[in-house]
């Protein structure tokens, strides 16, 4: 396998796929976004607990650099503060229906709505559609101490083949499979690297019309 301890290439051909398709599915899924904004209006109007922003930032790190991931709100401002204080991170207070709005509970997560502004992301440059998932600080210095430091030179991914797995009856470690994607990105060329990027934003797609993500 190829050494990991140098930047894994981003050759232009999955950069221009990067810009150009994630300014197509803005486009596309701009009614749907304008569903989802409206839910958590409305929610906002009815529950005052669940009011704040309808933006959340939170730090990740792609190819060793912070920056702020981009989601839509779903966590109640009380979680927030108290995930900020413990130091922990939204992965984690998500999992729990407690700390969720009612427009997170029941439309922004369960088909993954809330993954929506990090298309800007993409198109900022901060992270590419298919890679590695963008982690949580603690969560990649965690990961550095049992000695996997590849998000130290891989960009981050929207999905890739750890995220497609979902409903499978026998998932493979995401860790084996984001380290096969990686070895694919050093031995592939541009074009034939996009073309299995392209496989894989279909098997997205194909997951997020299922509606199985979190449930309550």
């Amino acid at each position: 396998m190829a050494d990991l301890r140098e930047p894994v290439p981003y050759p232009p051909a999955k950069r221009l796929l990067d810009k150009v398709v994630s300014l197509l599915l803005l486009a596309l899924f701009a009614p749907v976004a304008s569903v989802a904004v409206a839910a958590m209006v409305l929610d906002a109007v009815l529950v005052p607990a669940d009011r704040g922003p309808l933006l959340y930032r939170e730090r990740r790190i792609s190819r060793g650099r912070e920056f702020d991931l981009l989601k839509l709100r779903t966590l109640r401002r009380d979680a927030i503060a108290e995930m900020r204080r413990s130091g922990g991170y939204a992965r984690t207070y998500e999992a729990d229906e407690a700390n969720l709005t009612w427009a997170g509970r029941r439309v922004l997560k369960r088909w993954y709505l809330d993954e929506l502004p990090q298309l800007v992301n993409v198109i900022r440059g901060d992270m590419s559609l298919v890679g590695p998932r963008a982690w949580p600080v603690v969560m990649v210095e965690q990961q550095l101490a049992e000695g996997l430091d590849y998000r130290r030179w891989a960009i981050a991914g929207l999905t890739g083949p750890a995220q497609v797995q979902k409903g499978e009856p026998d998932p493979v470690s995401g860790v084996e499979l984001d380290l096969a994607y990686l070895e694919r990105c050093r031995r592939l060329s541009g074009w034939r690297l996009v073309a299995g990027d392209v496989a894989l934003l279909a098997r997205t797609i194909e997951v997020l019309a299922k509606g199985e993500g979190l449930k309550y």
